[in-house]
């Protein structure tokens, strides 16, 4: 018996440059489906930059068709005006996939880190690495997208355990 493979897209917020990678999953397999960036114009106004993030964000959920997706979320800087900044993005990464209608999951960088590289404060290279181990056929051209595709295989590996707890919570809540 052969199960339908889902379609996870991964999101690494950011206001210059958005990372977006897709994988398909099947059980425990996963394979490389397609990968990019999302850029802003950095001298056009927030409100507009942020539009760019959305309409291209928009337009890899029509490509795509995502079945689940899954965001990376936001760290705390120093700045507190680019953590501001980073959070509007974050909203942006967040609200497309919510209007196109698919369920979005959210993961800590540690816990991306953790579950590609099996240690939590492991560096961008290593998740890369990782990336490329895991998914012998991506190809991304920029940190930003392998830091997507790392949210993506995040999502697999820990999407099965989220449904269990989900199921019991409403077995529980319905007496059964």
């Amino acid at each position: 018996m052969t199960s339908t493979p889902i379609r996870i897209l991964g999101i690494d917020p950011g206001l210059r440059r958005t990372g977006w990678g897709v994988i398909a999953s099947v059980g425990t397999r996963l394979s490389f489906v397609a990968c990019g960036c999302v850029r802003s114009t950095d001298s056009a106004e927030l409100a507009l930059r942020l539009r760019e993030l959305h309409d291209g964000l928009a337009d890899v959920l029509a490509t795509w068709e995502p079945d689940e997706v899954a965001v990376e979320e936001t760290f705390v800087n120093k700045d507190p005006q680019s953590t501001l900044k980073l959070g509007q993005a974050r909203g942006v990464a967040l609200l497309a996939p919510a209007l196109y209608g698919a369920p979005v999951s959210e993961y800590s960088a540690n816990k991306v880190k953790k579950t590609v590289v099996g240690v939590g404060h492991a560096e961008k290279r290593q998740v890369e690495a990782m990336v490329r181990v895991l998914l012998p056929k991506a190809t991304p051209e920029t940190a930003d997208a392998a830091d997507a595709l790392a949210v993506a295989i995040t999502h697999a590996q820990h999407r099965g355990a989220a449904q269990r707890v989900a199921r019991f919570a409403l077995l529980a809540g319905s007496g059964r």
